[in-house]
């Protein structure tokens, strides 16, 4: 296997999290526990099917997460976080908390999925937007 080059530790981290949703996968099997596809579908309404199905299979790839099939009809399939994915979660939290914190009003927020609001709501209320 030919091996991917990177110039520092933070670009190995960049390249097996990067990705146009990896993140909302991981931080919603962290905090609601094994999932099947059709779930995480309902959870990550901004991500289409095709591009769900291959940050699934890179995820499993890279280990942060595994995929259990069981063999019956019709077949279902279960996602859940690995130790290696689990051992991100600060990581998570913490980009959750500078998204919070340099909200603006450029931004709609949709699908909240961390728990507290961004500063500028608690100025304007909900209700204000």
């Amino acid at each position: 296997m030919e091996k991917i080059r990177v110039t520092c530790e933070m670009e190995v981290t960049l390249k097996v999290i990067g990705g146009k949703c990896k993140p909302l996968i991981l931080e919603s099997l962290i905090e609601n526990g094994t999932q099947r596809f059709s779930e995480l579908m309902r959870t990550l309404t901004q991500i289409s099917q095709r591009t769900l199905t291959n940050q699934l299979r890179e995820l499993e790839n890279d280990g942060l997460i595994a995929r259990t099939a069981y063999a019956e009809v019709p077949p279902r399939v279960e996602y859940s976080i690995t130790p290696k994915g689990r051992s991100l979660e600060t990581i998570l939290e913490l980009m959750c908390e500078w998204g919070e914190k340099n909200i603006d009003e450029r931004f709609e927020l949709t699908n909240p999925q961390c728990t507290k609001n961004p500063p500028y709501m608690d100025n304007i209320g909900a209700a204000g937007l």
